[in-house]
């Protein structure tokens, strides 16, 4: 795409994003931030969307007319800011009834509650408008390989995700695969092994994947090349752009802040497919962070994203194609590394 057609992203992020700064070794450092004072906030960070679990939206345990109601005024709050939802995630990781997975469970009511919880999911989208639903299966995986049956568990997430293509027929399911954490080993633990369920599913054309920055980092991968990949097979329905230092626990550091080349290559694949889902982030502010500062790592993160993409659209493409052909890729690397840094 060439800088004359400029091609206009839209930003996402959710509000866990704004955050107390807990962590498992350590309290909150952070008051807390109301959530509708979260949703005032987004427009004037500059964002157009709202990530949403379904908690976000109202308790889990509400009824049907308290869960209708309460959607209502959430919907009432994002339309009166301008705002739309992005997705829906049923968190089905931090209810007793799933600490041995969910969809994956050995115990039969603890399965038929996580699919049973995200029907709800896709209700609560209906009632914001919104058709896509985020799996993001945290859960499903083991601590000792031999607690479950790896085949049977593979045809179990088949399985829910049926449920939830056959319950309404308008949805789509977006994968959003990650190798480990909470999970010593996760169950289909790349969006590779992702898109091939997609295949097996009772719609194809309605099942996809989020690619998150740091889970392709965790498992080795390189994020821009998951995405594309994604984009081949016209798959790639939204991103969640972060950054990791390594491969340890999920980080969530703003984008572009650990590797600039990594987070360059990934917008430049984004461009090229002109890709048209969300940017959405997802990002944690540092723990020290002050409150007066604790939104700065969003509007970092589109920063970095907008500049890159400025970097990406100016780049000059028959300079990449001429060395390529030649092979000069000493060339070709000390030419991007020049224009990443200005000169």
């Amino acid at each position: 795409m060439s800088s004359s057609t400029p091609r206009k992203y839209r930003f996402t992020f959710g509000p866990w994003n704004i955050s107390q700064g807990a962590d498992p070794f350590g309290p909150v450092v952070r008051p807390e931030v109301a959530f509708a004072e979260k949703i005032r906030l987004y427009k004037k960070l500059g964002f157009d969307g709202v990530q949403f679990h379904d908690d976000d939206v109202v308790p889990a345990d509400w009824g049907v007319e308290q869960t209708k109601k309460g959607v209502a005024e959430v919907r009432k709050m994002l339309e009166g800011e301008g705002l739309f939802c992005e997705f829906i995630a049923p968190r089905l990781w931090e209810d007793p009834r799933t600490i041995d997975g969910a969809y994956t469970s050995n115990s039969e009511a603890e399965r038929r509650y996580a699919i049973d919880r995200s029907k709800r999911a896709v209700d609560i989208a209906n009632m914001l408008g919104c058709r896509d639903i985020v799996l993001w299966l945290a859960r499903e995986g083991t601590y000792i390989r031999e607690a479950k049956d790896p085949i049977t568990a593979a045809q179990r997430i088949l399985d829910a995700v049926n449920a939830l293509l056959e319950y309404d027929r308008k949805i789509r399911i977006l994968g959003e695969m990650k190798p480990n954490e909470p999970m010593d080993q996760a169950y289909l633990p790349t969006p590779g092994h992702f898109l091939a369920l997609c295949y097996r599913t009772a719609d194809p054309s309605r099942s996809g994947v989020l690619i998150e920055s740091a889970h392709s980092i965790l498992a080795g991968l390189d994020p821009g090349d998951d995405m594309a990949y994604a984009l081949w097979h016209k798959k790639l329905w939204s991103v969640h752009l972060n950054d990791q230092n390594g491969l340890k626990y999920d980080q969530d550091k703003s984008f572009g802040s650990v590797d600039l080349r990594r987070a360059f290559n990934t917008v430049w694949v984004l461009e090229r497919a002109n890709y048209d889902g969300c940017i959405g982030l997802d990002v944690k502010a540092m723990r020290t962070t002050k409150p007066e500062d604790q939104t700065k790592h969003l509007t970092n993160s589109k920063a970095m994203f907008l500049r890159l993409v400025d970097v990406a659209r100016n780049i000059d493409a028959a300079k990449i194609e001429s060395l390529r052909a030649a092979r000069d890729y000493e060339a070709l690397e000390m030419y991007v590394l020049e224009t990443l840094m200005g000169t």
